[in-house]
């Protein structure tokens, strides 16, 4: 595990047998899109965001630059870029963490947890710390307004795991046919 490009690639697969959905932009592996799903039990459950990921030439020694490219209401993300103010990201990064740590810890704890007190996106802390219960319905406003899955490209079908899809939706038996046969 010598050079970084071997990381890259490393990471970058590792990512994509994790069952997430990654589209390269350009022919190398430094710029790409993963299609992430908000966090169970949280605000942002059931939306669907695009994330943009640029590796820089010294990753993983340096941190990936990560953003969201449909609209998120959260006071740790700015609206307009969709830049993310994440400490393990932006200051704590180092060469142990890797691509899916970002996805399923890293951002998870970031849509779990806003800080409010370290804001880019400041009316979302504002009203957070003012108006819980009308900051919880701005979020899920955006939810459905900007994360659906139709919204980053996907088909609706791309949303569901495979413990989703019950049996009976693949049933082709004869006991379905409705009607009566021709006489």
């Amino acid at each position: 595990m010598s050079s970084p490009s071997k990381r890259r690639e490393m990471d970058l697969m590792k990512l994509m047998m994790s069952d997430y959905r990654v589209e390269m932009m350009n022919d190398g592996m430094q710029e790409f899109f993963v299609d992430f799903h908000g966090p169970n039990e949280s605000l942002y459950q059931g939306g669907v965001w695009r994330v943009r990921v640029e590796l820089p030439d010294a990753y993983p020694y340096k941190s990936p630059s990560i953003g969201f490219v449909n609209k998120i209401y959260h006071p740790n993300v700015d609206e307009m870029s969709g830049s993310v103010c994440l400490d393990v990201i932006n200051q704590t990064w180092s060469p142990m963490f890797d691509l899916v740590n970002v996805f399923e810890v890293f951002l998870p704890q970031l849509l779990l947890y806003p800080n409010p007190s370290d804001p880019l996106n400041g009316e979302a802390a504002a009203l957070m710390m003012r108006d819980r219960p009308a900051y919880e319905e701005k979020v899920k406003e955006y939810c459905q307004k900007y994360a659906k899955p139709e919204d980053i490209g996907a088909s609706p079908e791309d949303k569901l795991s495979d413990e989703e899809l019950s049996e009976d939706e693949y049933d082709s038996s004869d006991e379905q046919v409705v009607g009566k046969p021709d006489p």
